[in-house]
């Protein structure tokens, strides 16, 4: 495929598309492996700056486990974007309340109800900050209705 690699910069992320197309299983569980460039690819693996071919993903999945922001992973028929955030802690970005919310997930509590017992907060005070949370990335939203539970990102 005659394209380039574009790596974007920006102050909270890095974003790699990379050309050509693969599925998510094989692209994720890293079982395909196309080299852009042999010669440098060797050179790095000469250097001790690879391991082996292939290893990429697992070892992005790997390094941000532990982080508040996970990376992700756009799959596309003819183009692959990784989007890597740079690691946060989470009281670096979150209020005092939003932290509250977040360690009562952390701690097990999924559902709105059981994190409102933890935290002491009203149903809609949670629910506002339970919806920034989701927002900016920090907790997953799991369901509907009665059944939703909020989980950490993997």
């Amino acid at each position: 495929m005659n394209s380039q690699i574009k790596i974007s910069m920006f102050d909270d992320r890095i974003e790699i598309v990379s050309p050509g197309g693969l599925s998510k299983e094989e692209y994720l569980l890293g079982r395909i492996s196309i080299l852009r460039n042999p010669i440098l690819a060797n050179l790095f693996y000469r250097l001790g700056l690879i391991e082996q071919f292939g290893m990429g993903i697992r070892r992005i999945i790997s390094s941000y486990q532990g982080s508040v922001i996970q990376p992700k992973f756009k799959i596309f028929e003819n183009s692959i974007v990784i989007i890597l955030p740079l690691f946060q802690s989470v009281s670096v970005n979150l209020s005092e309340d939003e932290g509250k919310i977040y360690q009562a997930v952390q701690s097990g509590n999924e559902t709105t109800s059981k994190i409102n017992e933890v935290v002491g907060f009203g149903k809609t005070k949670s629910l506002r900050l339970i919806n920034s949370l989701v927002k900016k990335g920090y907790l997953i939203k799991v369901g509907e209705g009665r059944g939703t539970k909020y989980m950490l990102p993997k």
